[in-house]
């Protein structure tokens, strides 16, 4: 299968790209830069010219593959509610070529605000919050009601593993370091579902070639890990104290990623596991923290 992988050169990407490799697929790589390019051709993968807000390079994609993997996404939150809607746009693009062909569209979105406070499954319709208006889940809804063979992959608040610099542990560590301490909210009881981007990458080729239209599928390895035990094992890495602060601290400590901090979002994988006979081989959370992959 010739696969269109947008976010093809990121963290998630890239592992899915070689994912794909190794099982005989072939892949199409999206690549805004020539530095992103020469990673994909390095790769093995063949190289498209383009980005998510050129629309036209999309549908081209789209249209020379039979199957799209969505793992891009522009992570830029001074505009978050504009890179939503460009996110939105892209999806319903590349799904308005798809329509009707049977060839398979995984689209990406994320676990942490499906049920905050209760254990997630992937039963649940993820709501759509203005607060956070992430569309992801919206639009590839809208294409299976059109018609298409449209799958939603659901990632962890931390994806983790080596080379990871712009997710939420290294959000805690670079703050830690700042600040002089690792915090925690209160008694640092909530929890956040983790996986590994090794086996996130094998569960993207597995919904390629398996999902069914309308299935929503869990990336998360582990179902709660409490931010107070990823906090203390910041602070073992970086000798550090490691604080508890009030949600007032938390505010100015965290700035923007406060929220993040104290969600409390437990997942279950075990439908996703069953049905797509996946099974994680990767290290946990704590144990890459304690390994040293962020701050070796």
């Amino acid at each position: 299968m010739k696969v269109f992988v947008t976010g093809a050169s990121g963290f998630v990407g890239t592992a899915v790209v070689q994912e794909l490799l190794r099982a005989g697929h072939q892949v199409l790589g999206l690549a805004r830069s020539e530095a992103s390019a020469a990673k994909l051709k390095a790769a093995g993968a063949e190289v498209h010219h383009g980005d998510l807000e050129d629309l036209d390079s999309l549908r081209t994609g789209a249209a020379e593959s039979d199957g799209v993997i969505h793992c891009g996404f522009i992570h830029d939150f001074t505009r978050f509610a504009e890179v939503c809607l460009v996110d939105e746009w892209a999806i319903q693009t590349m799904a308005d070529v798809l329509t009707g062909s049977d060839r398979p569209l995984i689209v990406t979105s994320g676990t942490a605000l499906v049920n905050p406070g209760g254990v997630a499954t992937e039963a649940m319709p993820s709501p759509f919050n203005p607060a956070w208006p992430r569309a992801s889940e919206r639009a590839a809804e809208a294409a299976v009601t059109a018609g298409v063979r449209a799958a939603i992959l659901r990632l962890p608040p931390s994806v983790h593993g080596e080379g990871d610099q712009h997710g939420f542990i290294p959000i805690l560590v670079n703050t830690a370091r700042e600040k002089g301490f690792s915090a925690y909210i209160g008694d640092g009881g909530n929890r956040w579902n983790a996986g590994h981007r090794l086996d996130a990458a094998l569960l993207y080729r597995l919904a390629l070639e398996q999902a069914a239209p309308g299935a929503r599928f869990h990336a998360n390895t582990e179902e709660g890990v409490t931010v107070k035990s990823i906090a203390e094992a910041i602070g073992v890495q970086l000798n550090l104290p490691v604080k508890s602060i009030t949600s007032e601290e938390a505010a100015e400590h965290f700035g923007w990623f406060a929220h993040m901090a104290a969600i409390d979002c437990p997942t279950s994988s075990k439908w996703t596991q069953e049905q797509l006979d996946w099974h994680p081989a990767h290290p946990f959370l704590l144990a890459d923290i304690e390994n040293g992959v962020y701050t070796g």
